[in-house]
C-alpha cells in the first residue's frame, strides 16, 4: 500500500538540507546547545529548506559526516564573541562571553564547506566566523576605532527597538548583491560591538555602513554561493523585501547544490 506522505515525490520533492552550528548557552547550572527561532524561521520559509542543527560541543569528529548530508551551509548570530587568538590577537573584551566550542567547529565547517563547494549564508558572528576562516581579522572594540560610529544595540530597550533600523548601507555598484537587492542603499539594523579589520584572503566588500564599515562580504572566485552580512536579515524576515530575497537566493543556491549531487 502506499503512503503519500512519506518519500520523495513531484508533489513533495526533497528540500535541501542545510547545516545549522548550534552555540553554548548556561542556563541555571546546566549547559545547553541551542538556535533562536528567528533564524529558523526565514531559513524554512523563504529558503524552503530544511534545518540540521549541528551541536558544536563535541569537537570536529563527525564533520565529514555532517556534511555528506548537507547541501548548504548557514552561520548564524549570537551573543558570545570569537576567541581572539584565532586571529593572533589578545582578549581585548574579557568581559564578553566566548563560545570556543562554537570556534573550533564553525572555522573547520566553514574550510571544509568551501572545499565541498556548499552555499555558505553568515549573518553578524556568522560573517565574522567567515572572515577569520579565510585568514581575516576583527577590530574588537570596533565603537574605539576612530572614525567608526557604535554599531551597538540598546540592550536595556525593547527587541522591536534594538532591531529597528538604524543606519543605510551602500551596495557596491555593479554587484551581484546591489542586482539582487535592487538599490544602491538600503536600510539596516545594528547590533554588533565586533566588526571586521582586515579581509581574509579572496574576501571582497559588498557592501559598506556609512562611516566605512564592511556590511557584507563574500569570496567571488568560488563557485558556490557565498554571502556572509552584518546586520540581521532574519529579524522579522517576513516583513522586509530585502530580506526576503536573500534567503529566496541562498535556498535556490542550495537546490542547486542539491541537484548537483543528485539528491
Amino acid at each position: 500500500m502506499s503512503n503519500n506522505n512519506t518519500g520523495n515525490t513531484q508533489s513533495n520533492p526533497r528540500k535541501p538540507v542545510v547545516l545549522m552550528s548550534m552555540g553554548m548557552q548556561e542556563r541555571k547550572g546546566h549547559e545547553y546547545q541551542v538556535m533562536t527561532h528567528k533564524y529558523m524561521a526565514p531559513l524554512v520559509e523563504f529558503s524552503g529548506c530544511v534545518p540540521l542543527l549541528v551541536p558544536t560541543c563535541f569537537g570536529t569528529a563527525d564533520l565529514e559526516q555532517y556534511l555528506s548530508l548537507a547541501d548548504g551551509v548557514y552561520l548564524t548570530g549570537a551573543g558570545s564573541n570569537i576567541d581572539p587568538s584565532l586571529y593572533g590577537q589578545d582578549n581585548l573584551t574579557p568581559d564578553k562571553a566566548q563560545d570556543r566550542d562554537r570556534d573550533l567547529f564553525d572555522l573547520p565547517l566553514i574550510k571544509a564547506a568551501v572545499q565541498r563547494g556548499l552555499p555558505i549564508f553568515g549573518i553578524c558572528r556568522g560573517m565574522q566566523e567567515m572572515n577569520i576562516a579565510f585568514g581575516g581579522d576583527i577590530h574588537q572594540k570596533l565603537y574605539a576605532v576612530e572614525g567608526f560610529n557604535d554599531h551597538r544595540e540598546d540592550s536595556s530597550t525593547p527587541p522591536a527597538e534594538q532591531y529597528a533600523d538604524r543606519h543605510s548601507v551602500r551596495l557596491v555598484p555593479n554587484t551581484w548583491l546591489a542586482e539582487l537587492l535592487g538599490q544602491e542603499e538600503i536600510p539596516v539594523n545594528s547590533l554588533h560591538g565586533q566588526g571586521i579589520g582586515t579581509l581574509g584572503e579572496g574576501l571582497q566588500a559588498l557592501a559598506h555602513a556609512e562611516d566605512g564599515v564592511i556590511e557584507a562580504i563574500h569570496a567571488p572566485d568560488l563557485p558556490q554561493f557565498t554571502l556572509g552580512v552584518q546586520w540581521h536579515p532574519e529579524w522579522l524576515a517576513a516583513q522586509n523585501p530585502h530580506s526576503i530575497r536573500l534567503f529566496e537566493a541562498f535556498g535556490q543556491a542550495c537546490r542547486r547544490s542539491a541537484a548537483q549531487r543528485g539528491r
